[in-house]
């Protein structure tokens, strides 16, 4: 292939596509390209043995499509979770009403040690002072909370 009055060899196309991918994969740290970036290094070796384009794409997405799925379950196995954190941790936590929560209103409620403005899941249901809730969600800076809980406080 001829660019800019240079001659470019297939096989340095692919490999500059490999570092490519690589760089892309290292500056997202997301395993997104690297299935890419082995497919692009098999078609640069492929450009060794075969010298139509097609086949060389052919091969870089059947080796890329064949390490995306081989490898997929290992991602899935090994990654790590998504950590709650801040607010998101506090959903599913126990709680105790410190100041009644009305039917439509906010009351306060602890949560590991925190005081928090909350209101009932339950827009119609009243919950008093000193009984133990479930947190349910987070909307903005107040929780939804049902009374009940099914574990101690930790």
């Amino acid at each position: 292939m001829e660019l800019f009055g240079i001659t470019i060899s297939y096989a340095a196309i692919w490999i500059a596509a490999a570092v490519l991918f690589i760089i892309i994969e290292v500056a997202t740290q997301g395993l997104a390209t690297i299935w890419f970036a082995g497919g692009a290094v098999v078609a640069a070796i492929a450009t060794l043995f075969i010298s139509s384009v097609i086949a060389q794409v052919i091969i870089f997405l059947a080796v890329s499509i064949l390490l995306l799925y081989l490898t997929k379950p290992l991602q899935r196995k090994y990654r790590i979770g998504k950590v709650k954190t801040n607010v998101d941790a506090i959903v599913g936590k126990i709680g105790f009403v410190e100041e009644t929560i009305s039917p439509g209103a906010f009351g306060q409620v602890k949560v590991g040690g925190i005081l928090w403005t909350a209101m009932s899941a339950d827009s119609l249901a009243a919950i008093a002072r000193g009984e133990k809730v479930t947190v349910e969600g987070v909307e903005g800076v107040k929780l939804i909370v049902s009374p009940g809980a099914e574990q101690e406080q930790p």
